[in-house]
């Protein structure tokens, strides 16, 4: 028996391993990018609560991209509501210099 087979109805190489012959599946390489505090966290949820999500973005090679991505866009909204809070409650940089007692207060 061969060691390799090449199926052209699928375009799949498959590997003798015993008497079966399994087909040879690779991930693609995924650029690796930092994941910061809400990638995480939505990488435990996706692994808790959208097992097939994550498989898909995990087999596609997808998944650190996605959670690199939604790190981005959930830091630059925080950051946002940061400000937002921040000009809705008088706090500002001078606030800070000048008491800090009552800016940790507000």
């Amino acid at each position: 028996m061969e060691k390799r087979i090449y199926d052209e109805k699928n375009g799949l190489w498959y590997e003798l391993h015993g008497d079966y012959y399994l087909p040879c599946l690779t991930v693609p390489p995924e650029e690796q990018r930092p994941i910061g505090i809400w990638g995480q966290r939505h990488l435990r949820y996706l692994r808790q609560h959208r097992r097939a999500l994550y498989t898909e973005l995990q087999i596609t090679g997808k998944l650190n991209g996605y959670l690199a991505d939604l790190n981005e866009q959930a830091e630059a909204m925080f950051l946002e509501l940061v400000k937002q809070l921040a000009a809705r409650e008088g706090v500002t940089e001078q606030l800070k210099a000048r008491d800090q007692m009552l800016w940790y207060n507000r």
